[in-house]
């Protein structure tokens, strides 16, 4: 099976295969081109497994051979608890997926990494057929989708919120809580699904595209960010914030092909696009139905991706009326974890504004209680924390009586509970969510942070890491956890990588754990650094550090091994404290 591999680019692997030549030259051809959006590690991983590939060596590529060949790790590297491999073969589809909807689209040769293993693919493109009218009539779109991380900064950058009155700011600061004309429920984007296309015109194959589009919708559904509409002709509807999802649905023998797209309708503009190919096997042939309609809803639907992509886009050139509570919920997203308070408070008075115009709106009620959290968590104006958590309790609470099934505000609520030190209440939530919406990897990743953190470290971790290599846009957050993770398996070089990836600067708590990394690894004069920042940005946070690292790790003897690493690395921990959770771990 090989699902979300990238899109169907027309490819004939039966005529003349492409030679080594060809291949070097194509490789070349991506890894110059700006829109292969990944770091040089990445780059290195993908010409490694094709150079390996073209000696006829493709029999040893396997994670461990790229984790010690490409990324430099020692013997001990183990790729059932490590997942980094996983993740970066993750990006680098991604980022293939990009090249070839973009810069890509007439190059002769097209390299895959088919998902499930890391030996790549070689095809040649197929001559370019007609392009085919759409049902709907509207022509196909030329433009370029929306590009994925490294763009989100410059869409909807934290200067342009603080500083800037123009664009997506300006529209955000203008909203009033005091519009008794306003309406009671925001505007948020609507997905028209149309029926998925059977171009193999068999009776397995129509029932086949039924199931797929049936089972889309219903997973869509479970997304509270987005109204999925399911018609036959979407210029029935309106085109503001609107967008089409269309699919075709092709079987042969026992392979199944569904190539889907989105469409913004505002331009017509192809958003984004995948190919999910599924090797149908006797007995299981629903079950894997249901795998690939999933993928393709949390693709689509989850925050950060392809309709979060695109509405941040669209909504940093202009925020119509009664769009921009759904433009505060942009906002939160984008700019959580920043380390600036103003741009943190900027986004968290935009969603206050938000519940006062809109009192039922869950969202955001789920929304500004996470960002009450957050700052509770960054701890680095104490003075600022008290009544924080009750805040963040009482938003909660508005978001599940508004609607107790929204994973949104179970989230919420899993986080309040959490940081209150009901850990069996928050986990017993956080479990009932993810029943509710398995394929929210915002929502997974949260809960599999909290497994890890109540020390279920081998259940939270798998969690963790399945929702990093499936998560489009999420940065930083997800990379620090798995950072604690492998900090707490005893790998610290895999720790100190992961807390690199996080971008520490952005979140105090994150860099308490790469200076216990660097005390663990014997790096004192990066831990004197590290030290430094703390002295300059946060010298309050070591004043209560006790009390901060028990906030997020509630074992003793986690924090124990914590207090170890940052003792190692020259903070002056409290003997009392270290003492105490010394002895409680050895009680227990």
């Amino acid at each position: 099976m090989a699902i979300g591999d990238q899109q169907d680019v027309g490819v004939e692997p039966t005529i003349s295969p492409p030679s080594s030549v060809e291949i070097r030259a194509q490789l070349e051809r991506i890894r110059l081109s700006a829109e292969f959006d990944a770091p040089d590690r990445d780059r290195k991983f993908l010409a490694y497994v094709i150079e390996e590939t073209l000696a006829g060596r493709g029999d040893r590529i396997k994670a461990y051979s790229i984790a010690t060949e490409v990324f430099g790790r020692d013997s001990s590297f183990d790729p059932q608890t490590d997942p980094a491999v996983r993740i970066e073969a993750g990006r680098i589809r991604r980022a293939l997926e990009r090249y070839y909807l973009v810069a890509g689209r007439s190059d002769p040769i097209v390299i895959r990494m088919p998902k499930g293993a890391y030996v790549p693919t070689f095809e040649r493109r197929a001559e370019k057929q007609p392009a085919p009218v759409r049902e709907s009539g509207m022509p196909p779109s030329e433009a370029a989708p929306v590009g994925w991380r490294h763009r989100r900064r410059i869409l909807l950058g934290a200067a342009a919120l603080v500083c800037g009155l123009t664009g997506l700011s300006a529209g955000l600061l203008l909203l009033s809580g005091d519009n008794s004309t306003a309406a009671s429920r925001p505007n948020i984007p609507k997905v028209i699904v149309t029926p998925f296309e059977d171009i193999s015109g068999t009776r397995q194959s129509a029932m086949m595209a039924q199931g797929l589009t049936d089972e889309v919708v219903s997973n869509l559904a479970k997304f509270k960010e987005i109204v999925p509409i399911t018609v036959s002709d979407p210029l029935r509807t309106p085109a503001d914030q609107t967008y089409a999802l269309e699919g075709r649905v092709r079987l042969e023998a026992e392979r199944l092909r569904l190539v889907v797209r989105l469409i913004q309708r505002s331009d017509g503009a192809v958003v984004w696009a995948n190919t999910y190919d599924e090797r149908l096997q006797s007995g299981d042939v629903i079950d894997q139905q249901a795998r690939t309609a999933a993928a393709v809803s949390s693709a689509v639907a989850e925050p950060y991706g392809a309709i979060f992509q695109a509405s941040v886009a669209e909504l940093r050139r202009s925020v119509p009326e009664g769009w921009q509570a759904y433009a505060c919920s942009l906002t939160y997203y984008d700019h959580r974890g920043d380390i600036d308070p103003q741009s943190r408070r900027s986004a968290e008075e935009c969603l206050q504004r938000a519940t006062r115009q809109f009192p039922t709106y869950a969202t955001a009620w789920a929304l500004l209680s996470m960002s009450y959290i957050d700052a509770l968590s960054n701890g680095l104006d104490p003075s600022a924390s008290a009544g924080l958590l009750e805040q963040a309790g009482e938003a909660a609470a508005h978001a599940v009586d508004l609607a107790p099934f929204d994973v949104r505000a179970l989230e919420a609520q899993m986080l309040v509970l959490f940081a209150r030190g009901e850990v069996d209440a928050a986990l017993a939530v956080g479990a009932r969510a993810l029943a509710i919406n398995p394929n929210d990897t915002e929502l997974a990743g949260a809960y599999g942070l909290r497994l890890s953190q109540s020390g279920q470290w081998d259940a939270g971790c798998k969690l963790l890491s399945d929702a990093t290599e499936r998560n489009l846009g999420q940065t930083g957050v997800f990379e620090g956890a798995l950072a604690s993770c492998a900090y707490f398996a005893g790998d610290y070089v895999a720790a100190e990588r992961w807390a690199r990836l996080a971008n520490p600067g952005a979140n105090p708590a994150d860099r308490v754990l790469l200076l216990a990394i660097l005390g663990k690894l014997g790096k004192t004069d990066q831990a004197r650094e590290e030290r430094k920042w703390f002295e300059t940005n946060a010298p309050a946070l070591f004043g209560d550090l006790g009390q901060a690292i028990a906030l997020q790790f509630h074992r003793p003897e986690d924090q124990h091994r914590l207090f170890d690493g940052l003792r190692a690395a020259g903070v002056a921990v409290p003997e009392a404290e270290y003492q105490q959770a010394g002895t409680t771990s050895a009680i227990r």
